[in-house]
């Protein structure tokens, strides 16, 4: 239910004194246990907590009659997801979060397989090149490569739509500007969910809501934002989307949890967005963490939004 609405960012709750589920907890539990586990271990190495972040998957509870399959898609690393009985003429292409550093097309597989079922669609799941081997603008360049594919294949750019969360939530964006700006045919629509827009980390809200985000703080931002940046500038617009031209990109739906550090990003990119006369809708879900989605089949917020 919608119960307040302020232009085009509305938040939603279901029943206006109901509190956060008691599922929704479970992803709480999860980040808690990270941040535990890394600073028991300072010196813990970048493999010790890539293999912590694997497990961000095992919140998702298996859609159910969804197939995978792992794919070569224009030399980029990808897997299907398909439902049964799906449109098998649509895609939506999915960039996993992690800062760029961590997570896989593994760790996102349920979440990404829920969504695709939803939309009734196939769901590609790019497995992009991670920082710090490969800085940006790596992961903009696999994500463009991956989409030419898909447009060799035959799939038509009105029926390609593009998604992903945190950091994949920021490239499921910034490439649709690599799109625009290399003259090729634009997706029909984005959805980002709890996107990663700034690198810089210049939102208020990760101060304002640093007591209640579960795993995003400002120094573990800004050390994966110099690993994803390597020499590059952080107001470089395909990594920093506050600094980019905006104008005639598709329309973009954005979800993110009303207690996350990067609820700014969000806020200020609708800003942004609305500004240069892109469609532009922002859901913020009270009470919710970073990439709540990924509590598909679990809790009723992750469901609620992934339908919406």
């Amino acid at each position: 239910m919608k119960i307040t609405s302020c232009s085009s960012v509305s938040y939603y709750r279901k029943g206006e004194n109901k509190m956060a589920s008691s599922q929704s907890e479970a992803i709480k539990v999860l980040y808690k246990g990270w941040i535990d586990a890394m600073s028991a271990n300072p010196e813990m190495g970048l493999d010790e907590m890539r293999d912590i972040f694997e497990h961000w998957g095992d919140i998702t509870n298996e859609p159910g009659e969804v197939d995978y399959s792992e794919v070569d898609a224009g030399g980029v690393q990808a897997m299907w997801a398909v439902p049964k009985g799906c449109a098998e003429d649509r895609v939506v292409v999915c960039t996993h979060g992690g800062g760029y550093v961590t997570g896989s097309m593994y760790t996102h597989r349920k979440v990404f397989g829920h969504l695709a079922k939803q939309i009734g669609c196939k769901a590609l799941i790019l497995h992009y090149r991670r920082a710090p081997e490969a800085p940006h603008p790596a992961q903009v360049d696999d994500a463009v490569a991956a989409y030419e594919w898909l447009l060799s294949q035959g799939y038509t750019n009105d029926h390609i739509c593009t998604s992903g969360d945190s950091a994949g939530g920021a490239l499921c964006t910034s490439m649709l500007l690599a799109i625009r700006d290399q003259g090729l045919p634009m997706p029909v629509a984005a959805m980002p969910m709890s996107p990663w827009y700034d690198p810089e980390g210049t939102g208020e809200s990760l101060i304002t809501n640093a007591d209640k985000d579960a795993i995003v703080n400002k120094d573990v931002l800004m050390g994966m934002a110099g690993m994803f940046l390597g020499d590059g500038s952080p107001k470089d617009p395909l990594a920093n989307l506050l600094c980019a031209d905006l104008k005639d990109l598709p329309p973009i739906y954005i979800q993110t949890g009303g207690d996350e550090g990067l609820l700014d990003d969000s806020v200020r990119f609708e800003e942004k967005a609305r500004a240069a006369g892109v469609d532009v809708t922002l859901d913020i879900f009270p009470e919710m963490q970073h990439v709540f989605h990924f509590m598909a089949g679990r809790a009723p917020e992750a469901d609620d939004g992934i339908a919406k």
